[in-house]
């Protein structure tokens, strides 16, 4: 086997390309043209001549039209005297240079687009990054292709699912976390893990810097989704780049990048046409656009796709227990789950009895509504069990703190600020506070309503001997006209100044 290296120079058409040949030990040289810089995937068709040794290049697609930058090129000679070589600029690309970068990567356009954007800008190698937090075997498929195909080196899978559920979809739970009265956070609570995993990647890979697709409307609006990651980001490693495309190129919208894929021969994955932007996870999963940009519009029966319309669903109610472990679910129906087994069981349960449509208007963090829908079957049935043990088990006082404080909570997830100090003292509170909320909780399933019929806990503060209309010895009824006396006073108070006495 012979090996080839070589170099090019800066300002010059052609490049020594030097053979060494294991048969012979010779080293010979002949000059051979560069490709186009701005080619992404140019090959390199090699031939070894059987009578002086010399390698031959020569280029199978354009043909050369201005001198190349400096740039390195390594290859290995199969048997049969022919191969690939690849091509790893040095040079800084149109907008610098970076060494590696880490891709969330979906499949989708605006990713797909995103590689071959970042090689030509930046001169980087990239690796596509993609983390399973549950949103269906479907999106994952074709993708390592997909991604090669667009120009990555690689692309890493991370199943995230267990660590999505136990250490940001419950800590949410827990807090009783719910967004302006309706929405259960999923997309937000969804960004942290995976940019999280996205630092631990470029760590392992040696990336110097990190990118993702979100656009600066819609579900990924500036202010929401860039910010999602980009906190993250800095909040666990400073020290890495962040490129954000949308807010770099000249790439407007669909259009444009169809025809950006096109021209860099990048497999378009979409139609012109898209009906709904979705955003889908374990927890939850969302939809926008198209008829939904106008509040006035019922969404249509079609759209929705983890639960069925609560008129076709059964007839019959369906009972379940939730079993809860301090303030967070442990078991259904008496059988201890996995925290992603026991989501991904409800949600099932739920969506066939058409539990858990939100649709609502929402404030972004910079002002802007917009209009979305939500489906979150097994979510919603998990807050309606755990708030409802709460109420066994927490006091007037620590519900009202804990239910005002659960709405800054929330605030911070929305905005992205997971990470925070504050947030993560809040965590510390909400898991003191319910270290006692521990027991079941039955509801009724019915035609998209969720329904309490029973509660129980070890650690209730009712009891029935005190609640009862019968008698009671610790009980006395006539303690009660003092208290009112003294509980009423400042209002009494108040009454006498206005007339006088």
């Amino acid at each position: 086997m012979a090996e080839i290296s070589a170099t090019s120079f800066p300002s010059s058409s052609s490049a020594a390309l030097a053979l060494r040949s294991s048969l012979n030990g010779n080293i010979r040289c002949q000059n051979v043209a560069c490709l186009r810089t701005t080619s992404l995937f140019q090959e390199l068709s090699v031939k070894r001549s059987q009578l002086s040794g010399n390698a031959v290049a020569t280029t199978t697609h354009v043909p050369l039209t201005r001198g190349c930058k400096s740039q390195a090129i390594r290859a290995v000679l199969s048997g049969d005297g022919q191969t690939v070589v690849s091509a790893d600029s040095k040079e800084a690309g149109l907008r610098g240079k970076l060494k590696k970068v880490v891709l969330a990567y979906s499949g989708g356009l605006d990713t797909s687009v995103i590689v071959p954007w970042l090689k030509e800008n930046y001169g980087c190698e990239v690796v596509c990054f993609t983390a399973d937090v549950g949103q269906g075997i479907k999106e994952l498929e074709g993708l390592e292709q997909k991604a090669k195909a667009s120009g990555a080196s690689q692309l890493v899978v991370k199943d995230l699912t267990e660590e999505f559920v136990k250490d940001y979809i419950f800590p949410c739970l827990r807090a009783g976390a719910i967004y302006e009265r309706k929405y259960l956070l999923g997309t937000s609570m969804a960004r942290p893990v995976i940019a999280k995993a996205m630092v631990d990647v470029a760590a392992e890979v040696g990336a110097d810097a990190v990118a993702h697709g979100c656009t600066g409307k819609g579900n990924d609006q500036a202010s929401t989704c860039n910010v999602r990651f980009e906190l993250t980001f800095f909040s666990l490693n400073p020290e890495l780049k962040v490129v954000a495309p949308w807010r770099e190129w000249e790439i407007q919208g669909r259009e444009d990048a169809i025809e950006y894929a096109k021209k860099h021969n990048v497999p378009v994955p979409v139609t012109k046409k898209s009906i709904y932007s979705r955003d889908r996870n374990l927890w939850h999963l969302s939809h926008e656009g198209d008829i939904l940009e106008d509040p006035a519009n019922e969404p249509k029966k079609d759209m929705y796709m983890m639960s069925v319309d609560p008129e076709d669903a059964p007839d019959q109610p369906e009972y379940i227990e939730i079993g809860i472990e301090s303030g967070l679910p442990v078991a259904l129906n008496g059988k201890p789950l996995s925290p992603a087994t026991l989501l991904s069981e409800l949600n099932t349960i739920g969506g066939k009895h058409g539990i858990g449509r939100i649709d609502m208007v929402e404030n972004r963090l910079v002002g802007m509504k917009s209009r979305g829908v939500y489906e979150t079957p097994g979510g919603t049935i998990l807050f309606a069990a755990v708030q409802e043990l709460e109420s066994l088990t927490l006091d007037r006082e620590s519900i009202q703190v804990k239910d005002s404080l659960a709405l800054k909570y929330a605030e911070m997830v929305y905005a992205g600020r997971w990470f925070d100090p504050l947030k993560e003292s809040m965590d510390a509170f909400m898991e003191k506070l319910t270290e006692k909320t521990t027991g079941s909780v039955t509801l009724k399933l019915y035609k998209g309503s969720v329904s309490v019929t029973g509660r129980k806990s070890p650690n209730s503060l009712y009891r029935q001997d005190i609640s009862s209309f019968e008698g009671s010895e610790i009980y006395n009824q006539a303690d009660a006209a003092g208290f009112i006396r003294l509980y009423g006073l400042p209002m009494r108070v108040r009454a006498m100044l206005e007339k006088g006495i």
